[in-house]
């Protein structure tokens, strides 16, 4: 079993002007693909480096999940600072995940190349930064997440060979 928390980073829907499309769609897509997940939490915290480093703490350190997918906050506007929030968190990066999920997202939309996603690993829970929109979240959770389940392994020590 894989415990997940899907974590919005967005200051409109965190106000209620917006709602969050994207949170729901990347639920959605990992109960969809994996069977065996239950996601514990989903929450939608505006764009604010605190308020991402406490989620983030949260998950990984109280509650021990093993997974934790943010949406949202991951380009170039002066107020996108996910990526930035993570880095401080996490104590390795795993940098492959974000490139694969960067050169997917490049096969239909050339502005991927404005993500600065990171994904790594914060004590024993995997941490991945995914883009704001419904479609680009799936479509990056979707390029990766063959992969997750394996990691997820690997940082339990469960993992065995990775031939």
């Amino acid at each position: 079993m894989i415990r997940a928390a899907v974590v919005t980073v967005s200051d409109r829907s965190f106000r209620k002007v917006r709602a969050d499309l994207s949170g729901p769609a990347v639920a959605e897509t990992l109960r969809a693909r994996l069977p065996d997940i239950e996601i514990v939490q989903r929450v939608v915290i505006p764009d604010d480096k605190r308020f991402i480093r406490r989620a983030i703490r949260y998950f990984s350190d109280a509650l021990a999940l093993d997974l934790v997918l943010t949406t949202g906050g991951t380009g170039v506007d002066p107020r996108d600072v996910t990526p930035d929030a993570t880095l401080e968190m996490i104590d390795r990066e795993v940098p492959g995940m974000a490139e694969a999920m960067r050169a997917a997202s490049l096969q239909t939309i050339p502005t991927a190349t404005f993500s600065r996603a990171v994904a790594g690993i914060r004590r024993e829970t995997l941490v991945v930064n995914l883009p704001g929109s419904p479609s680009g979240a799936r479509e990056n959770l979707l390029s990766i997440l063959d992969t997750i389940t394996h990691a997820i392994d690997k940082i339990r020590g469960t993992g065995g060979d990775c031939a």
